[in-house]
């Protein structure tokens, strides 16, 4: 980065640098903080609060990404990640510089998201770049616990890349990857 351009700042909840119930494979995990949704039942209540958290330069969470040879990918959770897409859009650069995977959690499905980015250039360049997304909000009344990567049935565990290759919707299920048939 030069010294023109700014180093966008993450407001985060917490990091984990380790994690294998985040995603496939050892994972880098960003909680972000701040959350429009508050799911009842959410399992990180503490990243709702937009005011709490702390800020970090994205340089610094770039750097750590290359202290540690055995991560296969990067997600982000929440909190909203995609209420932090300018700073994430920048985070996500990085993971994929880095050759790694990218997953993303979020309490919006899918396509809300196509919806919303075409007013968020960010939001447009994260969902260009994931590989992976965990798409709409925790239901408590719909909560499994033998669900891979997932908190509740209504949730999607979508492969961005299939998706946009085909335009139809590409969910793993029943430890499979299966298309749906959602154009989107």
């Amino acid at each position: 980065m030069s010294e023109m351009e700014k180093d966008p700042v993450l407001r985060i909840a917490g990091i984990m640098r380790e994690s294998i119930v985040d995603g496939p494979g050892i994972r880098y995990v960003v909680f972000v903080q701040g959350c429009p949704h508050g799911c009842e039942g959410c399992h990180n209540p503490g990243t709702h609060d937009f005011a709490g958290g702390t800020d970090v330069p994205v340089s610094r969470i770039a750097a750590e990404l290359d202290q540690d040879p055995l991560l296969a990918g990067v997600t982000f959770s929440g909190g909203e990640p995609m209420c932090q897409t300018e700073g994430l859009a920048a985070l996500a650069d990085e993971v994929k510089k880095r050759g790694m995977d990218l997953m993303i959690y979020s309490g919006y499905t899918y396509e809300e998201l196509l919806d919303m980015q075409a007013g968020d250039p960010s939001l447009a360049h994260l969902l260009q770049v994931a590989d992976k997304l965990v798409d709409g909000p925790f239901i408590l009344a719909e909560r499994d616990l033998t669900l891979q990567f997932r908190g509740s049935r209504n949730q999607r565990y979508i492969d961005l890349n299939k998706t946009r290759a085909s335009g139809v919707v590409t969910e793993y299920t029943d430890n499979k990857w299966k298309t749906i048939e959602t154009r989107v």
